[in-house]
């Protein structure tokens, strides 16, 4: 069970830090904080700038820590946070299939963050390495 725990955190930080370097560095066809500020202001979430950089910095970092099983429950919260915002003031109105910017997508990975933050890092987590398990 700790490995099946360890490769979902791995793959679930990775793919998190890649958006949140989308949105932060512009890096693999992201827009970076001045490109995402105005969707987030679109969206009614002023100021834009704040907003991009708080969900780049949950993706990103959230994504390190999940990766590292570092404050693993906290990245976690976040995550599901900032995925319960994308549900509900992105996607909840275009339906349940992500084929049409649907929810479905952000609430998979609100369930994939509430595993984790119900498991913590496990045994092969800097978490358990250092006693640390919030």
């Amino acid at each position: 069970m700790s490995t099946g725990l360890l490769i979902l955190r791995i793959v679930a930080g990775l793919l998190l830090a890649a958006h949140g370097s989308q949105k932060l560095f512009g890096w693999f066809g992201g827009y970076g904080l001045a490109g995402s500020a105005p969707f987030f202001e679109k969206l009614g979430l002023a100021p834009g700038q704040g907003w991009a950089l708080a969900a780049a910095l949950v993706e990103g970092v959230g994504g390190v820590l999940l990766i590292l099983g570092l404050l693993t429950r906290v990245a976690a919260l976040a995550v599901i946070a900032l995925m319960a915002v994308a549900v509900l003031q992105v996607h909840l109105a275009n339906g349940f299939f992500w084929t049409s910017m649907g929810w479905e997508y952000p609430a998979f990975w609100g369930v994939v963050a509430f595993v984790i933050l119900l498991r913590g890092g496990g045994p092969l987590s800097l978490d358990r390495a250092i006693g640390v398990e919030l």
